[in-house]
């Protein structure tokens, strides 16, 4: 039998998003996100979910914090609802919307569980929404304000914090959801897309000014882009894939600088961001501490010259081992880990999330058992361990998600927790994984 361990200074975690668990949407002086508008038209959330009640963390934090020491987790990642604390996304603060992250804050460290908090995972305010949104040059000014806010209101507990979550996901997915990337639609996002990067820089500078000693970084969904033939073509275009997905967003975050491929081939297309003076130079100077990574699965691409702008296409290698949320590969969250170590210089990195849904869970005599996701997460567990025995500077790992909830497009439809929710009597129920989950905890390690 193989014994696992991990290093004595790693740290085990969890991790949730605001509006997928918090419910509460209109109460206590919160302002209306996007999501909140989203869910609530008719059509766009499967079954016709929202994110209004959710799993009803807002009221049930302190029982939900039990379940997380119970677990043993070390640390703990959430969002915050921008809307929340700031109802029409700048100027008047809502101060019951910083009392509840206060009382959240401090209820973790009580626990004995390190929070680690993302400014961004989605929730843009509508009132913002309503003026451009990310579109708007004036969202850096906008997220240095919400940003300052979060740093001031709970920087003297929190230490570790991140600035947006997934923004390839948030500026380039309605892309391909809308029927592919046009010109217009691919400019657009080139567009947000830096916005994002200026408004990462703007928060980083702001965080060092105030907390010097604390750590600021961003999560990324970054996927390992493989080949369907070993043709030139298909090279050519897994680089280009690469580029779109991977480095348009590691390399300022990391780097300082756009990669010079990309910057030429969107420049071409006639769908380059509008990089102003100073710009770069900002981005530049407010490199990230660390890396959060959201790794799920790896992408399989060949050259398709009919596509206007990009020229390839995606593969879906669907075999046996698919769940809900992609090809079950973890070899590649290794070759990504090493991938990161080599290319970007040895940076500290946090698997940020990392998590599935098999899409056929049951609550049976009251237990979930939930093999498959357990074999999933041992199975990214032990190729984590490969690339740390490697050298690669790896620190923490927070599995998605501690509980289930709201998964976005999907509603209700999806269970990516460790605990299962009774969505009508909003009763948590441990999975067998979380039983599997906590002895991870207790012995840094497990037994292949």
């Amino acid at each position: 039998m193989n014994k696992i361990k991990f290093p004595e200074d790693f740290m085990w975690g969890a991790a949730t998003a605001a509006y997928q668990i918090e419910g509460a949407w209109d109460e206590d002086g919160k302002g209306n996100s996007v999501w909140d508008t989203l869910s609530h038209m008719p059509g766009v959330i499967q079954n016709g979910d929202t994110g209004d009640t959710a799993i009803d963390h807002y009221h049930r934090y302190k029982e939900d914090v039990a379940i997380m020491k119970a677990v043993g987790l070390q640390t703990y990642r959430f969002s915050i609802s921008w809307p929340r604390i700031l109802p029409e996304g700048t100027g008047r603060i809502n101060q019951k919307g910083i009392d509840f992250y206060n009382s959240l804050i401090d209820e973790l460290i009580t626990a004995g569980i390190e929070p680690i908090i993302t400014l961004y995972h989605w929730d843009f305010p509508q009132a913002l929404a309503d003026k451009g949104g990310w579109m708007n040059r004036a969202s850096m000014d906008w997220f240095a304000e919400y940003a300052e806010l979060c740093f001031k209101s709970f920087g003297d507990r929190v230490k570790n914090w991140i600035t947006f979550n997934e923004p390839w996901v948030d500026a380039y997915a309605v892309v391909f959801l809308l029927g592919g990337p046009t010109i217009e639609a691919m400019s657009r996002a080139n567009h947000i897309s830096h916005h994002y990067m200026l408004s990462h820089a703007r928060a980083v500078e702001i965080y060092r000014q105030l907390y010097p000693g604390g750590r600021i970084g961003i999560t990324l969904d970054l996927s390992p882009v493989y080949t369907e033939a070993d043709s030139q073509q298909d090279k050519i275009a897994a680089n280009r894939f690469d580029g779109f997905m991977n480095r348009w967003f590691l390399d300022p975050v990391l780097k300082g600088s756009y990669p010079e491929d990309m910057l030429a081939w969107y420049r071409e297309k006639q769908v380059a961001p509008d990089i102003r003076q100073g710009d770069m130079e900002l981005i530049q100077s407010n490199r990230s501490d660390f890396l959060g990574v959201n790794y799920y699965s790896r992408t399989i691409v060949k050259a398709f010259q009919d596509e206007p702008i990009l020229e390839f296409k995606v593969i879906e290698n669907r075999d046996d081992s698919w769940a809900t949320n992609g090809e079950v590969y973890p070899d590649g969250l290794y070759d990504l880990l090493i991938r990161l170590d080599n290319d970007y210089d040895h940076p500290l990195l946090f698997i940020t999330e990392n998590g599935t849904s098999f899409g056929d869970e049951e609550l049976v005599d009251g237990k979930v058992m939930d093999k498959r996701r357990q074999k999933y997460l041992q199975q990214h567990f032990e190729a984590a361990s490969r690339a740390i025995s490697k050298g690669v500077n790896l620190k923490r790992y927070y599995v998605w998600s501690l509980f289930d909830n709201f998964e976005w497009i999907y509603g209700y439809s999806r269970r990516f927790g460790l605990v299962y929710v009774d969505y009508n009597t909003q009763e948590r129920i441990w999975k067998e994984s979380a039983f599997w989950y906590r002895q991870v905890i207790t012995d840094n390690g497990f037994s292949l």
